[in-house]
């Protein structure tokens, strides 16, 4: 039994463990959602759904600097990369607390436009927001070292506190829900932290990075900035358009929808991750890079497949066994919505290479069709099915370009 354990540990490498971790936090955010689809009903989920939903626009946002962080760390030796360590976490902090001082400012406007409950969400979730920033950076250091293990402790801590403490709230408390459920997420920036590398902050540093360097440094932020834009755009612009043009339960309805439909990109997301350092290894070292993205398109596209198909015939039992039998009216679309879904995320893995590799016009692609998504949703909204068939129709002609630019270059 002791070999069979030391054989199993030694064949464990950092990577497996990773990946691991990441099933693992993406099934407790997902049963996160779900728990709370099911204890609030439709109506009060449209509101939980706006504060998640806000925390993956701001995921995205920060994913820029752990993006960045990442590249660098792999690029710079040693003594730069302090010095840059250090700038990231001062334009974080700078950053965050920007961004934070505007949602806290327009949370009556976003409590108008969003029809939420109360205002007092966006404040509370405002507070947080420069702890979020500070520990993409730090995630941005354990990636880009391939400290995977320290890298998955983070996101574990973040998963199990929000959950953990969330669920304790709405228990006890009997208070708004969306309040409790912005708590819970301010709670768990604070546990995201963890563990921190405090040998990379040097606050008294002076830039000491010479003018190729920081140039390298800032078109790779902007063009990633940009490219996380796109994702924001469309992976949660057709949840907040719905918030706005329909009436809470329907938007309950779509938000349970977008949940079960967006497991591929989730479970893509994991090689995403493990994608932009390794391409950026291998071309360092002059290696070829296109294996690993077909390895990983390979990989995303059966799990898409299989996804859909399991929509396609189960749709009532899925939705019955997540949400309950009150979302039931979705299950005609959710092989649907899955279907756009699994399409962007293989649009991604693309996208996401080329961007590892300073080729940029992928990325300008993505933003393009980002935006006719938007527009075709503002002009078709007439009910939840037309807003899913004009995300279809956006996504595949988004990967229909995205192959026909990989083909032109290889």
């Amino acid at each position: 039994m002791i070999a069979i354990v030391k054989k199993v540990k030694n064949n464990l490498s950092a990577t497996h463990v990773f990946m691991g971790s990441v099933l693992l936090v993406n099934g407790g955010n997902y049963i996160y959602n779900l728990l709370l689809g099911r204890f609030l009903g439709p109506e009060k989920f449209a509101d939980a759904a706006i504060l998640i939903t806000f925390l993956l626009v701001l995921s995205f946002v920060a994913m820029t600097f752990q993006l960045v962080t990442a590249k660098f760390s792999v690029l710079f030796e040693a003594a730069v990369f302090k010095v840059f360590a250090s700038n990231m976490y001062k334009k974080s902090v700078i950053t965050g607390i920007v961004v934070g001082f505007l949602i806290v400012c327009f949370a009556n406007e976003l409590h108008l436009f969003f029809k939420t409950s109360s205002s007092s969400m966006f404040v509370v979730f405002g507070l947080g927001i420069p702890l979020y920033f500070i520990m993409s950076v730090n995630r941005g250091i354990f990636q880009g070292t391939q400290q995977l293990v320290s890298l998955s402790v983070t996101y574990q801590a973040e998963m199990i506190s929000r959950l953990a403490i969330t669920l304790a709230l709405l228990y006890f408390l009997q208070i708004d829900s969306s309040l409790i459920i912005s708590l819970g997420i301010l709670a768990s920036f604070f546990c995201g932290l963890i563990p921190f590398n405090l040998k990379n902050i040097s606050w008294k540093r002076k830039n000491e990075l010479n003018k190729s360097q920081n140039k390298l440094v800032r078109n790779f932020f902007i063009i990633t900035a940009f490219y996380e834009l796109t994702q924001i755009i469309i992976n949660n612009s057709d949840i907040l358009l719905v918030k706005h043009y329909f009436e809470s339960y329907d938007a309950g309805l779509y938000a349970s929808l977008a949940l079960i439909g967006r497991v591929v990109y989730f479970i893509a997301w994991m090689f995403v991750m493990l994608l932009l350092p390794t391409v950026v290894k291998l071309q360092k070292e002059g290696k070829s890079t296109v294996p690993i993205l077909l390895k990983y398109v390979t990989y995303i596209a059966g799990i898409a497949a299989v996804i859909i198909l399991g929509c396609v015939f189960f749709p009532t039992q899925i939705v019955t066994i997540l949400f309950g039998e009150s979302y039931l009216s979705i299950t005609p679309l959710l092989w649907k919505y899955a279907l756009a879904t699994g399409i962007f995320a293989l649009s991604n893995i693309f996208a996401y290479y080329y961007l590892s590799l300073d080729k940029y016009i992928p990325v300008v692609l993505s933003g393009v069709f980002g935006m006719f998504q938007i527009v075709l949703v503002i002009f078709f909204h007439e009910n939840l099915a037309q807003v899913v068939h004009v995300q279809i129709i956006a996504m595949v002609l988004l990967l229909i370009v995205q192959l026909g630019f990989f083909f032109k270059n290889n």
